[in-house]
């Protein structure tokens, strides 16, 4: 039997393991896809021949007070890069620096620093431009525009809810609830109120008690997905001027921007992505070998399990998951961490519908996944406490856990056991095909 050495990205560096090649399925590692060197030159011909849209500069005229939606520093899209280019648009149409207003979209995240400000918009756009930071929780400073029909009370900063034109930008990403990320993200969750936030996000949850995730909410789907409908509603209510959204390949490079209509230039960018980052496969392993792709995507378990959620679409139910992750800061943030004490799923369960918050289902959505697989994590030596907390089972090296993966499958019988390896799971999603 031929074997093969294969690497995973761990941390700076990487794992490896020897597998008998006849045993491998897949080595999944995304799409060929254009690169985009020049982020600047690439956001000014999409601002100036967008989809959907009358071009940027003349969206927006002379008198408007404009509102620029960012990402905050949790979500960092190298908006340094391209909001330069943005606001220089948005000047060459009339509107001066002090009519503009730079929000942070949060989310339920806390306020950035004078420095993370800089880190995420550049020093001189924070010279030169207003900065606002959302904040969920400070009612007077929200705008109420009705409910949904899912009954979401739109509830959004009154900054962005009283500009005469919104801009909002953010990267296309894979979305473990509301099928992709950016577009409509920007908004709800990003400049949402905190009960907004919730009521949508709760939806993620099964109708009834018991059943654990809503199936309909789930990575890549955006057709009967409620979570991202209701999304859209709010969006909706609001309706941006004008959107500006990168397109990176699973590899961290820049593969186009969609600029334009705020919801038609998304949705390009949504099947762009899939194009690169969905892969198809016939059948499912009996082991995944899976990395989030090292840091900083594997810094903490938090980050870090967006490679469970898209692994477990390659592996057969009941099969192995082996992940090498890292993760130096693995207990941050604690407001996820902490539900990992919960060893009862149905409690829970119902302890997440009490308290919903964002973490708390995002750790049960992680818990269920482990629970349904035997999983091992390669990670460092002081985090295997708390690892086996998490229902996962820790080891030093990819080597090892592959041994124990073999002793696993020889108890059960398995001797025509078959291998996906993901090196860049946390956005790259294999698609079944029927």
């Amino acid at each position: 039997m031929e074997v093969k050495k294969y690497q995973l990205p761990y941390g700076n560096g990487f794992q490896e393991v020897t597998l008998p090649e006849e045993k491998v399925l897949y080595d999944i590692h995304g799409n060929k896809a254009d690169v985009q060197e020049d982020i600047a030159a690439a956001t000014l011909a999409a601002v100036r021949c967008p989809i959907a849209s009358q071009p940027l500069q003349k969206v927006v005229r002379k008198g408007d007070k404009v509102a620029v939606i960012v990402s905050d520093v949790t979500r960092l899209v190298r908006t340094a890069e391209f909001l330069p280019v943005i606001i220089s648009e948005i000047n060459v149409a009339g509107v001066p620096d002090e009519d503009i207003t730079i929000i942070v979209a949060t989310g339920t995240h806390r306020a950035h620093t004078h420095d993370e400000d800089i880190a995420v918009c550049g020093k001189d756009i924070v010279k030169r431009i207003k900065i606002h930071q959302h904040d969920s929780r400070n009612n007077e400073e929200l705008t109420d525009l009705g409910v949904t029909s899912f009954g979401t009370p739109i509830l959004i900063d009154s900054y962005v809810a009283e500009a005469d034109k919104v801009i909002i930008t953010g990267a296309v990403s894979l979305h473990p609830m509301a099928g992709f990320g950016g577009g409509r993200k920007a908004v709800m969750p990003g400049v949402s109120g905190h009960a907004t936030i919730m009521h949508n996000h709760a939806i993620a949850l099964a109708p009834k008690v018991g059943d654990g995730c809503n199936p309909l909410c789930e990575t890549g789907i955006l057709e009967g997905n409620p979570l991202h409908e209701d999304m859209v509603e709010v969006t909706k209510k609001l309706d941006p001027a004008f959107l500006v959204n990168m397109v990176f390949t699973p590899e961290g490079k820049l593969h186009e921007v969609v600029a334009g209509h705020w919801y038609k230039a998304w949705e390009k960018g949504c099947k762009d992505l899939v194009a690169m980052a969905g892969v198809p496969i016939k059948e499912l392993a009996d082991v995944v070998f899976a990395s989030a792709g090292g840091s900083p995507k594997d810094m903490n378990l938090y980050q870090s399990c967006k490679a469970h959620m898209n692994a477990v679409f390659a592996v057969k139910k009941g099969g192995i998951m082996i992940l090498t992750l890292e993760c130096p800061d693995i207990k941050e943030p604690a407001i996820f961490t902490d539900w990992f004490s919960k060893s009862d799923v149905l409690q829970f369960e119902k302890d997440v519908r009490a308290d919903f918050s964002i973490p708390a289902f995002v750790a049960f959505k992680t818990r269920c996944i482990v629970n349904s697989l035997t999983t091992y994590l390669v990670t460092k030596p002081e985090n295997f406490e708390f690892v086996r907390q998490t229902g996962q089972i820790p080891v030093a090296s990819l080597e090892e856990a592959w041994l124990l993966a073999q002793q696993e499958l020889a108890k059960q019988g398995k001797d025509d056991y078959k291998i996906t390896i993901m090196g860049h799971a946390s956005a790259t999603m294999p698609v079944l095909e029927a």
